[in-house]
């Protein structure tokens, strides 16, 4: 109940400082700054009319596409930098370098290797979370207590046995976290392929509300986007990390 009042103050704030500002004192151009009336306009408009529930379900699937790819990926690259030192030593820095760089530096490539496809917009995605997950998958393993894998080893554990019943379990609530962030890195990169293409899809009807010069699109389109990736987290990772965390005891300490 206190995060619904939090929102209706914020968008009566919103609302006051739209009509202050363009109405009363004219500070700013109505078609410059969205008004919680416009959005709302705008989203009922879309809604009818079926383009933003397309574009979320379109964007929706590319992003889940090529977040699980880039998951393959990052955990495979992510256990090879972690078991040999040879690429720990010299991958593991290259593949820091390659995370800092924006999403949107890879369009141009995605757009000349792929045209404008949904294949493009993939390869932004992957290209944009698959690094993160490596490293957030090496870094879980690196921070396994020693004490735990001393006692497999005391016990006659195998590497295998190791990998499975000792490091991994120790290390999913931090593994989770790495995925989380991952899947944030993807989302964001997603918007940052579908604006460059035509294909429909939340980035592409944002650049629609900017090419018809419509604030209030380009505003709803972002609400939108924060929307699907606070849902995202609540409804699967938060739970996935309550139940792990509930089972190590620790869930009550964080509430």
């Amino acid at each position: 109940m206190s995060v619904v009042i939090f929102l209706c103050l914020l968008i009566a704030l919103w609302q006051i400082f739209y009509w202050i500002g363009v109405d009363v004192l004219a500070l700013f151009k109505s078609y410059a700054v969205p008004s919680p009336l416009g959005v709302g306009e705008r989203f009922i408009e879309l809604s009818s009319n079926g383009t933003l529930w397309e574009a979320v379900g379109n964007s929706l699937l590319r992003g889940v596409a090529g977040y699980a790819i880039a998951i393959v990926i990052g955990v495979v690259l992510g256990l090879l930098i972690n078991h040999f030192p040879y690429l720990q030593k010299n991958l593991k820095p290259f593949v820091l370098g390659i995370q800092t760089l924006p999403s949107v530096c890879w369009v141009p490539f995605s757009i000349l290797w792929f045209g404008l496809s949904t294949q493009a917009i993939l390869f932004v995605v992957l290209m944009g979370s698959a690094f993160g997950i490596a490293i957030s998958v090496d870094n879980a393993i690196k921070n396994v207590q020693p004490i735990y894998i001393k006692a497999a080893l005391t016990m006659g554990a195998g590497k295998r046995q190791m990998y499975w019943n000792v490091i991994l379990p120790a290390s999913l609530p931090e593994l989770v976290s790495g995925l989380k962030q991952g899947w944030s890195f993807a989302w964001r990169a997603l918007m940052a392929g579908e604006v460059m293409t035509t294909s429909v899809g939340l980035g592409q009807t944002l650049i629609m509300g900017r090419d018809l010069a419509d604030i209030n699109q380009v505003m709803l389109v972002m609400v939108v986007i924060i929307v699907v990736g606070i849902l995202i987290d609540k409804l699967i990772f938060s739970v996935i990390e309550k139940r792990l965390l509930t089972k190590r005891g620790l869930w009550e300490k964080q509430g």
